[in-house]
C-alpha cells in the first residue's frame, strides 16, 4: 500500500481478480469489502470525469459480473474456442488410438465412442480371463 502524492488517494496493488478481468485500469481497485479506493463503496468514485459513467459502472460490479463481461468479449470467445478445439482433437486422437488396439470384424469398422469403450471393457475382461486360465 502506497500513498500517491498526486491525488492523495491510496494506491493499492491490483487484486488477483482485477488482474485477470482486465478492469484494473477503471479508476482504482475494490477491496475485499467491495469498497473502492476511498473505502466508502457507496459514494461517487474519485478521479472520474462526470461523463465517464462507463468506467464508474465497472467499479460497482461483482466479481461474477466482471467475469461474465470478460467472457463475453470476442477475444475471450475465440481463445476459448481454440482451447476447446485442441481438447476435443486430443480426446478424439485418444479414442482413435484405443480403437486401433481393439479386434473387430471387419477391422476398419466405424465404431462410436461408447462402442469403443464397451468393446475395450469386454476385451480387457477377455484378456484377464485368458491370463487366469
Amino acid at each position: 500500500m502506497m500513498l500517491n502524492s498526486d491525488t492523495m488517494e491510496l494506491d493499492l496493488p491490483p487484486t488477483h481478480s482485477e488482474t485477470e478481468s482486465g478492469f484494473s485500469d477503471c479508476g482504482g481497485g475494490a477491496g475485499p469489502d467491495g469498497a473502492g479506493p476511498g473505502g466508502t463503496g457507496g459514494g461517487p468514485a474519485r478521479g472520474l470525469e462526470p461523463g465517464d459513467s462507463g468506467r464508474k459502472d465497472l467499479q460497482h460490479l461483482s466479481r461474477e459480473e466482471r467475469r461474465r463481461r470478460r467472457r463475453a468479449t470476442a477475444k475471450y470467445r475465440t481463445a476459448h474456442a481454440t482451447r476447446e478445439r485442441i481438447r476435443v482433437e486430443a480426446f478424439n486422437l485418444a479414442f482413435a488410438e484405443l480403437r486401433k488396439l481393439l479386434p473387430t470384424l471387419p477391422p476398419d469398422k466405424k465404431l462410436s465412442k461408447i462402442e469403443i469403450l464397451r468393446l475395450a471393457i469386454c476385451y480387457i475382461s477377455y484378456l484377464n480371463h485368458v491370463l487366469d486360465v
